[in-house]
């Protein structure tokens, strides 16, 4: 205790503030962000962390910014779109996207499960590698950008009322881990109208 004051002390006498000396430091907590896609008809709730965004790509109907991992130069980010075709089909697709050091298969070292949320089939993949990124869009044709140690959490919801839905959330290796609970809950929070 003695020790505790005369840190309290040094700190005040300093002007520094008392985190510095081991005192958590509260985090405000943000309200999620609700929102729709589908003409309304799904419903999510985004974390209060995260940032809404104007989507990239005209074919993508919601776009979120999660916050960067400390150490990391890029944010999460977290897109929703409406498609079709077949699931597996795109789950392979989303293996395309990364290579592997080793030159191993994706596939083989992805995580694939499968979940119902809300009453709807959700497929949820989880991969790491080098992300070959296309900044313009996946069919947009433009320049890949190879993107060493990333992390995609992606799912696929099956609905009735919606058609299939895809929930896809990228980044960094770090700053997806740092995120990995709250696309968790954003899946979670599913409402289907």
């Amino acid at each position: 205790m003695p020790k505790l004051i005369a840190a309290l002390s040094l700190a005040a006498l300093l002007g520094l503030p008392f985190s510095v000396f081991g005192e958590e430091k509260k985090e405000e907590k943000k309200e999620p962000t609700p929102f729709t896609v589908a003409d309304g008809k799904l419903a999510f709730k985004a974390p209060g962390s995260w940032t809404k965004k104007k989507p990239k790509s005209n074919i993508i109907e919601v776009e979120f910014e999660a916050p960067a991992a400390k150490g990391d130069e890029i944010a999460g980010r977290l897109t929703i779109m409406g498609a079709g075709g077949d699931i597996q089909a795109n789950i392979d697709r989303w293996y395309g996207q990364f290579l592997q050091a080793d030159g191993s298969d994706t596939k083989d070292k992805a995580k694939l499960e499968k979940k119902t949320v809300g009453g709807n089939p959700v497929h949820i993949v989880d991969i790491s590698g080098t992300y070959k990124d296309s900044p313009a869009g996946p069919f947009a044709g433009g320049k890949t950008v190879n993107r060493e140690d990333f992390r995609m959490l992606a799912a696929i919801i099956e609905t009735k009322a919606a058609g299939n839905y895809f929930v896809k959330f990228y980044g960094p290796k770090a700053t997806i881990a740092e995120n990995e609970k709250a696309f968790g809950e954003l899946l979670g929070s599913l409402l289907v109208k």
